[in-house]
C-alpha cells in the first residue's frame, strides 16, 4: 500500500521547508518528482537529491507569480513523463505586522503568492488531470485556515481562502477522478517562520500544543504520501491537520 511507483509528481515551492520534505518523501515512496521554485540553484541541488533515490526529475525553476513560468514547467513535465499524477502547492510567504499598518501592496503580495499562486498551479496542472480523468492535488493550508494568529491577518486570510479553494475544487473536479485535499501543518520551524518562533510567541505555541513540542518537516510526509496515493481515492475536500493536537486543544493545564 501507498506505493507511488510509476507516478509523476510536481512540488511547486518544493525546494525548501515543508515542500522540500514532501518532494523527497514522494520520491522515497517511488514517484518521479519535479521540485520547482524561483531559485535555479536550489532546484538543481534538490534534483540531485531526488536522483540519488533512483527517481527521475527535471531542473526547471518557476515562479507562482508568473503564469507562463508555471505553464512552461507543466509542458516540460508532460513532454518528459507523458502524465502528471500529483501536484503539491507549497509556495508561501508571510509577514507579521499590525493590520492597520499593512499596506494594500503588502496585502496583495501575500494573497498573490499564497492564494493566487495556488490557483494558477491548480488551473494549469488540474486541466491536464481532468483530461486524464485522474489526479491528486495537495494544497498547503495552515492552522490559520481555522484559527487566528496575532498580527498576520493577510496570511490568515490567504490560507483560509486556500481551504475554501480546496473544498470548491474538490466538489467541482470529483466527477473527473481528481481528488483535491490540503495539509494544515502545525508549528514546524522553517526559514519562513523561524524568527517568529524564537520569541515569546514560540513559547505560547508550545504551550498550546498538547505534544509540547514543534514538529519536524518529515512528520508531514506521511500525510502527503497517503493523499498522493491510490489509497486516497475516496478522500477529497479534506484539510488534514498535522499539528501535535493544536486544533483539538482547549485547556492543557
Amino acid at each position: 500500500m501507498f506505493s507511488l511507483a510509476g507516478k509523476c509528481a510536481v512540488v511547486v515551492g518544493g525546494t525548501s521547508g515543508i515542500g522540500r520534505a514532501i518532494a523527497l518523501g514522494l520520491a522515497a515512496a517511488g514517484a518521479d518528482v519535479v521540485a520547482s521554485s524561483r531559485s535555479a540553484e536550489a532546484v538543481d541541488t534538490l534534483a540531485g537529491a531526488i536522483e540519488a533515490t533512483g527517481r527521475k526529475t527535471l531542473r526547471i525553476p518557476s515562479d507562482v507569480l508568473d503564469r507562463l513560468s508555471l505553464q512552461r514547467l507543466h509542458d516540460a513535465i508532460l513532454a518528459s513523463f507523458g502524465h502528471i499524477d500529483v501536484l503539491v502547492n507549497s509556495a508561501g510567504i508571510t509577514k507579521r505586522i499590525p493590520t492597520l499598518d499593512c499596506s494594500e501592496e503588502l496585502w496583495q503580495s501575500i494573497m498573490n503568492v499564497n492564494l493566487n499562486g495556488t490557483l494558477r498551479a491548480c488551473q494549469i496542472f488540474g486541466g491536464t488531470m481532468l483530461k486524464q480523468q485522474k489526479g491528486r492535488i495537495i494544497n498547503i493550508a495552515s492552522l490559520s485556515t481555522f484559527v487566528a494568529f496575532h498580527e498576520v491577518a493577510a496570511y490568515g486570510a490567504s490560507k483560509a481562502a486556500v481551504g475554501a479553494l480546496t473544498r470548491s475544487l474538490a466538489v467541482e473536479w470529483a466527477p473527473f477522478g481528481v481528488c483535491v485535499n490540503a495539509i494544515a501543518p502545525g508549528i514546524f520551524p522553517t526559514d519562513l517562520n523561524r524568527d517568529i518562533l524564537d520569541s515569546p510567541r514560540g513559547k505560547e505555541l508550545i504551550t498550546r500544543t498538547p505534544m509540547a513540542r514543534f514538529g519536524t518537516v518529515d512528520e508531514v510526509v506521511g500525510a502527503a504520501v497517503f493523499l498522493a496515493s491510490d489509497e486516497s481515492a475516496f478522500t477529497t475536500g479534506q484539510i488534514f491537520a498535522v499539528d501535535g493536537g493544536f486544533l483539538a486543544s482547549g485547556v492543557n493545564q
